[in-house]
């Protein structure tokens, strides 16, 4: 029998976003959350996390950011981490140049590894127990990285940590072959692949857990119930993560750069449905939190 969490990102993005997640774990499917330490509803989040319901409150990890944002470190200490245009002191709008200088190895490991601490210990030191951690836009993909990260949420405390990575063959189902966006993204993801193994041996030199991979990176921004369905029926045995970015398309979403806007809608409706609920019954997935990794 597949095991599944399902990881609602993007906590403390905006109010609707937190007023979404928190609707898709008490009347739907989601089991666990990651909040964003540098965010503008994450007093807001804070609050949720600690009124929310003992018997259907969600495992609660750290959405680390490394772009898009402000970083919670002095800028002077997290130098190759920002933009520095303007001299605004933000992180890189553009994921393409951050993956650029991380494949080359010009990002600094104790630059990250100090940001990522900083969001660590302020979800701590709101009363925040941090179960897992991933990061925005999956950026801990790449060894520079993850490996940084991995140092900070060990020393932190934090014993889990998003398996960014997805099984090649069950993602190649015929449901895609109509979406030819998701076919780019799963190419993407394919040619990434070659740094699983070393992820795989960090988290575990570290003594760390990780679930056996990830489901719903390719498929972000295009859910419907239809591949909500495809994907469950992939599943192979094992414990996975599947990654959802349920919201409400309002107006403080329209303020934040993000390209998730309606989509977040419609996933939150997917989660929240009686449907969603059969498909898991019908392929027999257990839902299981970070707490029971």
């Amino acid at each position: 029998m597949p095991r599944l969490i399902v990881n609602a990102d993007d906590l403390g993005l905006t109010r609707g976003v937190n007023r979404a997640i928190f609707e898709t774990i008490r009347n739907g499917i989601v089991t666990s959350t990651t909040l964003m330490a540098n965010s503008s509803a994450y007093q807001d989040a804070v609050e949720k996390i600690k009124t929310s319901n003992e018997a259907k409150r969600p495992s609660v990890g750290c959405h680390v950011l490394l772009v898009d944002g402000q970083p919670l470190s002095p800028a002077k200490s997290v130098p190759s981490l920002l933009e520095n245009k303007n001299g605004s002191g933000a992180f890189r709008t553009n994921l393409l140049p951050f993956l650029s200088l991380a494949a080359q190895g010009k990002l600094n490991s104790d630059e990250i590894e100090t940001e990522a601490t900083a969001q660590f210990k302020k979800l701590q030191s709101s009363g925040v127990t941090i179960s897992h951690f991933d990061t925005h836009k999956h950026t801990h993909i790449f060894p520079a990285v993850y490996q940084a990260l991995i140092r900070a949420a060990k020393a932190c405390g934090i014993k889990a940590v998003r398996n960014p990575f997805a099984p090649v063959r069950p993602l190649a189902f015929a449901h895609l072959v109509r979406r030819p966006k998701l076919w780019k993204r799963y190419s993407q993801v394919r040619i990434l692949r070659r740094f699983e193994e070393g992820f795989r041996r960090a988290v575990e030199d570290a003594g760390m857990k990780t679930p056996d991979g990830s489901f719903g990176i390719v498929s972000t921004g295009h859910l419907d119930e239809r591949l909500f369905g495809a994907v469950m029926g992939s599943l192979p045995e094992g414990t996975w993560e599947f990654v959802c970015h349920p919201g409400y398309s309002d107006s403080d979403l329209d303020s934040v750069q993000t390209r998730l806007r309606t989509s977040r809608e419609t996933e939150r409706e997917v989660l929240t449905s009686d449907a969603a609920r059969r498909i898991l019954a019908d392929q027999g997935v257990e839902l299981i939190s970070y707490h029971q990794l």
